[in-house]
């Protein structure tokens, strides 16, 4: 080989190594993209240690709580699955899109709408939903998708377990209501894995096994503790019967309270149920809990086993808050008392710096404009919230938060017309009003009145008045308060 070829070759060979070097550093300098796991739990109240709550049992969110920022102050949009359920998956409140029932669905008012497991679907994610993520029945039968939105989805896969084959062995504490809507309860033989929710987890770990060296956004949707309350025989005995009260509510509490902020489907206190009933329902609830907490600790597992956690979002939220007897009786969903307004939301991110419990009030709506803020993608515009990032950096930052909550009432032997309640949470005050003031108003202060037992807006004093004056327009300028215009199914609110 003469000396110009060998020239030629070692040329070609440094422009080849310098060409591999180039790729590898820029290769190098690409951020991975972050995984989302994505778990929304039905019907979840603030009810686990990590917000407080002495009694129950939740070793595993309490973890999630502690290595994740914890908002301690997160309000849901509407406190029913399908109207929340699309309000976060589409970033938008309930007046945008026009959803208030459970028949609704967000695509008959904006069709064109891009969904937060879209936005990521758009940036080259594989996006996968195992359970229920939009609202669809409890659990739906077998092979149906029920109420949800198949442009979201690379894949859907609704898991069927023993609760529902065994439904006939639940206990309805009201036969006159079907199981899913009633105080119903059953301490289940068998195992996690044989219950709907646990195929639910144990498919979506497949699924992350399946998919782990691609970035995925995985939405798992746990069914409990929606009625019926269904756990293994376990996790109620977690929860002796001795050990649980009913909350306490002083003598009179409703008498300041406006008609229509009690819920149309539970009208009278407690269903007219007797002590030991009721503390039964508790104790099934509470079992619920602590078996949802059980599976999402097998999530939390998987990640780590299969090497996923160190650049995997994890984000777990509600879509409302839940009754347990508060307000002498209220029991389950649709209220703007702080107890249907209020939901868990915690959220973990890789490297995450700062760690804990944020009091900042925030919105569901910030779920969307979070996630893609800190995965790094676009997000449409039309968003009603903002990124939580700030928070998540720093949980005690600036912020001037407030949070509004509504809820439609049906016009019944109690109102004789469609009522839209409204709320608006500040971190100080609770302002709520039911037809815009027709139908009453309610005024809390948080800072001596957590429980919501004193109504300030009833022959309000000065500073009272003063706080009305101010909170009202900012409410009313998120959430009108205008009776809908768009179909209602009245059975359906």
């Amino acid at each position: 080989m003469n000396a110009a070829r060998r020239a030629r070759i070692s040329i070609l060979a440094a422009i080849a190594s310098l060409a591999v070097s180039v790729c590898d550093a820029a290769a190098a300098e690409e951020p991975t993209r972050p995984n989302v796991l994505f778990i929304a739990v039905d019907d979840l109240a603030c009810s686990l240690g990590c917000y407080g709550d002495a009694i129950a049992r939740t070793p595993h969110l309490d973890r999630l709580a502690a290595e994740g920022t914890c908002f301690l102050n997160a309000y849901n949009q509407i406190p029913l699955c399908n109207p929340s359920r699309a309000s976060v998956m589409t970033g938008r409140r309930p007046d945008d899109i026009k959803v208030y029932d459970l028949d609704r669905h967000f695509r008959d008012e904006l069709p064109n709408v891009v969904t937060l497991p879209q936005a990521f679907q758009n940036a080259g994610y594989f996006a996968a939903r195992v359970g229920k993520i939009y609202h669809y029945n409890v659990p739906a039968s077998i092979g149906t998708d029920g109420f949800d939105d198949p442009p979201s989805w690379n894949r859907a896969i609704n898991p069927f377990g023993r609760d529902k084959t065994d439904e006939a062995l639940v206990f309805n504490a009201e036969p006159h209501r079907q199981i899913s809507g009633a105080l119903s309860w059953l301490a289940a033989d068998g195992a996690d894995e044989e219950q709907t929710d646990g195929l639910i987890a144990s498919q979506a770990i497949r699924l992350m096994r399946e998919k782990r060296d691609e970035p995925f956004f995985l939405g798992v949707g746990f069914f409990r503790p929606h009625t019926p309350y269904v756990a293994p025989k376990k996790y109620f005995d977690l929860y002796p019967l001795e050990s649980l009260r009913l909350p306490y509510a002083p003598a009179g509490d409703r008498e300041d309270v406006p008609t229509a902020a009690f819920a149309h489907n539970n009208p009278v206190p407690n269903y007219r149920l007797d002590e030991p009933t009721l503390l039964r329902a508790a104790q099934a609830y509470y079992a619920c809990v602590s078996f949802i907490d059980a599976q999402v600790g097998r999530l939390l597992s998987a990640l780590e086993q299969h090497g996923l956690a160190e650049n995997t979002i994890v984000v777990l939220w509600s879509d409302h808050g839940y009754h347990l007897g508060e307000h002498d009786g209220v029991w389950q969903k649709r209220t703007l008392f702080e107890q249907g307004a209020r939901a868990p939301l915690i959220v973990r991110v890789p490297d995450q710096a700062a760690a804990g419990a944020c009091r900042r009030v925030v919105e569901f709506v910030d779920i969307y404009p979070t996630l893609t803020d800190l995965a790094g993608i676009e997000a449409p515009a039309g968003l009603a919230g903002r990124s939580l990032r700030p928070l998540i950096d720093d949980p005690t930052a600036a912020w001037d938060g407030a949070a509004v909550t509504q809820v439609l009432r049906p016009a019944d032997d109690r109102l004789p017309e469609q009522v839209m309640g409204c709320s608006i949470r500040t971190e100080r005050y609770r302002y709520t009003e039911w037809g815009a003031g027709k139908y009453g108003v309610e005024l809390y202060d948080h800072g001596a009145d957590p429980q919501e037992f004193n109504n300030l807006a009833v022959d309000p004093d000065a500073r009272a008045a003063a706080v009305i004056n101010a909170l009202q327009p900012l409410l009313r300028s998120k959430a009108s308060g205008a009776t809908p215009t768009v179909p209602v199914n009245p059975a359906r609110l």
